[in-house]
Parts: C-alpha cells; structure tokens; sequence
C-alpha cells in the first residue's frame, strides 16, 4: 500500500509541479511518510519514474513481457499483420479511449527524459519496443520491402505518440472522429495493406 501510494504521489506531484521541480522529501510527504520509507521502497525518484514507466504505462497500454522486446503489446502486432484499415482503425480508437489514463505517464516520463539520461535511455527503449511490435507486424505479413520495415514501425509510432500525448478535442481543427479518420489514413497508408 505504501508502494501504490509514493506512485501515485509521485506521478501526481511530477505532473503537477514537474519532474525536475519535484523532490524525494515532495513525494513523500504527499504520500504522508518520509524519506526514510521512501528510500526503503525506492533507491531515487529516478527509480520511482522508471517504476512509473516500466510498470504502470505498459499495464495501462496492455504490455507484457517479451524476451525479444522488452515488452510488447500483442494486439498491435496482429494488427499490423492484418493491416486492413478496419483493424488498423478500430485498434486506433482503443487505444485513444486510454489517452486520458496514459497521458499522466507519458508527459512525465517525457519532461523526466529531458533532465534525467537514465529516464531518456529507458524512455527510447519503451518506444523502441513499440516500433518493434510494428515491425513485427509488418515482418510477420511480409508487406514493404524488409530495408523500409522498421523505418515505417518509426514513422507510425512517433505519429502516434506525439497524438496521444497532445490531441484534445477540437485541438488542430478536429474532433475524435476526425482525427482517427486521418490517423488511420495515415497509418494505413505507412504500415496497412495494399
């Protein structure tokens, strides 16, 4: 209980007053223990980011672990080797039904990435794992040629998370359903069948 509460506190306090900003002493205090019981569960707020990230964001994003990956989320990789705009589109509104849950971790992992080299390696390899569930995707159905497989897997999830950590409503013109009509168009035309 203890565990849960310095994670929620952290990831509250990081984002609202910021991952730099925010001290051990901040968050165990929000979470109404001390350091010493930080420590006892954490070696660092760097360790309670990672924790944020490596725990937290793949449950919410359905990621289990996988010896070739790191993580991987399988739904996307069938996805991908479906590659039918239809697939491609209905996984895109799952996952941005989540945005709002996933939100909180990504902007914190991202502003703790532009501080902290740890957070920035373990950041580019979370994203690295996603680029290649894609990858895997388009490997399993054979589309593209191999030499442009994984520079489509990149194209489509740094699309995809600049999207998920900055749409709102009406945000850039559009509204949800819009913006999963170009979304998808967009990544069909990337990664999805011919």
């Amino acid at each position: 209980m203890t565990r849960k509460l310095l994670l929620d506190a952290g990831l509250e306090l990081f984002v609202s007053k910021g991952y730099a900003a925010t001290t051990v002493d901040d968050i165990a205090s929000a979470a109404g223990t001390t350091r010493v019981t930080f420590y006892a569960y954490f070696p660092s707020k760097v360790d309670l980011m990672k924790a944020l990230i490596s725990e937290r964001l793949n449950a919410a994003l359905d990621r289990v672990p996988s010896p070739e990956h790191g993580s991987t989320a399988r739904d996307l990789v069938t996805v991908v080797e479906d590659g039918s705009r239809e697939r491609i589109r209905d996984w895109l509104a799952a996952i941005s039904q989540r945005w709002p849950v996933i939100r909180p971790y990504t902007t914190a992992a991202f502003e703790a990435a532009a501080v902290d080299p740890a957070i920035r390696e373990l950041l580019g390899a979370w994203l690295d794992e996603a680029i290649g569930d894609v990858e895997e995707g388009l490997n399993r159905a054979g589309r593209f040629p191999a030499a442009t497989r994984h520079f489509r897997s990149v194209i489509a999830i740094t699309e995809l998370d600049h999207v998920a950590r900055h749409w709102v409503a009406g945000h850039w013109g559009v509204q949800r359903e819009e913006m999963l009509d170009v979304l998808t168009e967009s990544w069909h035309g990337t990664i999805g069948r011919r």
